[in-house]
C-alpha cells in the first residue's frame, strides 16, 4: 500500500432530494458492514484482474470474462461475510456463477449480511483488444441497501465531490457543464466530459462540443469513467449519457464512498422492462434516482483492480513468476480511500494461471 487518502465527504445538498419506493426488501439500516472486509474485497478483485489480464489483446473476450468470473467466485469463498448477489452476471438460468441471488462468502454466524454487486470484468472488449480502462469491480452494502437494478439502460450524470450539488440530470448539458466549471474553478474549455461512444449520443456529443468543453469518448466501461470524475489526477470532471443500469449502481457505491454525486433515470425499451419496473415499485419510469436511491444507508465498500492501464488504475504487470496489481478500495462510512500496490507469486496461485502459460521459474524439472 503506497497511498492512503482520507477524503472529507461533502454534506451540502444544494438540490432537494426525493426518495423512491424501490421494493425488493430494501430498507434503511441493517447489519453493519465490517471494516475488515475492505482488504478482503481487494483480494477478490486482484484475483479476477490477474486471471483476466492473461487474455489481454488475444481477441477472446468470453475467455477473459470467464477467467475473471471463475477467479472472483473462488476468492469469495474465503471472505467472512454472508452475502447475496443483487447485481451480477445475470439470472440463475443465464450464468453458472455470480448469478443474481447466489449466496457468497463464508456465511457463518456473526458474519455481516450484505448485498453484493459485481462486475468481474468491466470491459471484456477492452481486454480482448488491449485497450484502456478495463477493471474488475466489487461493491457491497448492508443487506437491502443496494438498488436491485434491472438489466436495462440508465441515463446517468456523475461528478466528484467538488461538483456535488451543482448538477442535475434534468438540466441541459450546457448548464451542467458550466456549473461544474464554476464549482471546480475552471474555464468551460478546461472541463473534460466522459461519454460512451455510441450512436445514441451523437446529439449529446455535438452539444458538449458546441458549449466548448472537451470530451473523452470511451468504447466501454462507464463504471471507470464515472469513478474517475472523483479523482483529480485522472483529468476527468464528469460522466454523462446512457449506459447500463447495473453499472450505474456499482458506480454509485464508489461515488458515495468519496463524497461525489450521481443521478440516474431508468430507460425501459419495451413492455417487459416497464413491467419489471412496476414490480420494483417504480410506477413512473421518468422518476429521477438520486444517490441515496441507488445505495442507501451510511456505509458501503467499493473495490476495483486495474486489468489494463487507465486514468485511475494501472493494469496488471507480469514479471516472470510474479504479477503486480494496482487497486483502489474505499469505504463510505469513513470516507477513506486506499490505493494498493501488490505483488503476487503466481507459482503459489495456480488457479490464476491459464492452461497455456507457465510462469517463468516455476517449470517442473525433468
Amino acid at each position: 500500500m503506497r497511498a492512503c487518502v482520507a477524503l472529507q465527504r461533502e454534506r451540502d445538498f444544494r438540490i432537494p432530494h426525493r426518495e423512491i419506493r424501490a421494493g425488493q426488501g430494501r430498507k434503511q439500516g441493517g447489519e453493519a458492514v465490517d471494516r475488515s472486509l475492505t482488504l478482503e474485497l481487494v483480494r477478490v478483485t486482484e484475483a479476477a484482474a490477474i486471471a483476466a489480464a492473461r487474455w489481454m489483446g488475444r481477441g477472446k473476450k468470453n475467455e477473459a470474462d470467464d477467467a475473471a468470473t471463475t477467479a472472483m467466485r473462488a476468492m469469495f469463498d474465503t471472505v467472512p461475510m454472508d452475502g447475496v448477489v443483487v447485481i451480477g452476471e445475470g439470472e440463475l438460468d443465464e450464468a453458472p456463477m455470480l448469478y443474481i441471488g447466489e449466496p457468497l462468502g463464508l456465511r457463518g454466524p456473526g458474519n455481516p449480511k450484505v448485498d453484493v454487486a459485481v462486475d468481474p470484468l468491466e470491459g471484456t472488449n477492452i481486454v480482448a483488444k488491449g485497450l484502456w480502462n478495463a477493471i474488475t469491480v466489487v461493491a457491497i452494502a448492508d443487506r437491502g441497501n443496494l438498488l436491485h437494478a434491472p438489466d436495462m439502460y440508465m441515463d446517468k450524470i456523475a461528478v466528484g465531490p467538488e461538483a456535488k450539488g451543482y448538477v442535475h440530470i434534468d438540466r441541459p448539458i450546457e448548464e451542467n457543464i458550466r456549473a461544474v466549471a464554476k464549482a471546480k474553478g475552471k474555464d468551460v474549455e478546461d472541463v473534460v466530459v466522459v461519454v460512451l461512444d455510441r450512436p445514441r449520443h451523437e446529439e449529446l456529443i455535438a452539444r458538449i462540443r458546441e458549449v466548448g468543453a472537451r470530451i473523452k469518448l470511451i468504447p466501454d466501461g462507464d463504471v471507470a469513467g464515472a469513478i474517475s470524475s472523483a479523482f483529480p489526477h485522472t483529468g476527468i470532471d464528469m460522466l454523462v449519457g446512457i449506459g447500463g443500469a447495473p453499472e450505474g449502481v456499482i458506480a454509485a457505491v464508489a461515488l458515495k464512498c468519496v463524497g461525489g454525486d450521481m443521478m440516474g433515470r431508468l430507460k425501459p425499451q419495451n413492455e417487459t422492462e416497464l413491467r419489471r419496473l412496476r414490480e420494483m415499485g417504480i410506477d413512473n419510469p421518468d422518476r429521477v434516482l438520486y444517490l441515496d436511491d441507488l445505495v442507501r444507508g451510511d456505509d458501503a465498500i467499493f473495490a476495483a483492480t486495474g486489468v489494463t492501464d487507465g486514468e485511475l488504475l494501472r493494469g496488471v504487470r507480469f514479471t516472470g513468476s510474479r504479477a503486480i496489481t494496482h487497486s483502489v478500495v474505499m469505504r463510505a462510512k469513513t470516507g477513506t480511500v486506499r490505493f494498493v500496490d501488490a505483488e503476487h507469486r503466481l507459482g503459489q496461485k495456480p488457479s490464476l494461471v491459464i492452461k497455456d502459460f507457465v510462469p517463468h521459474g516455476t517449470e517442473k524439472k525433468a
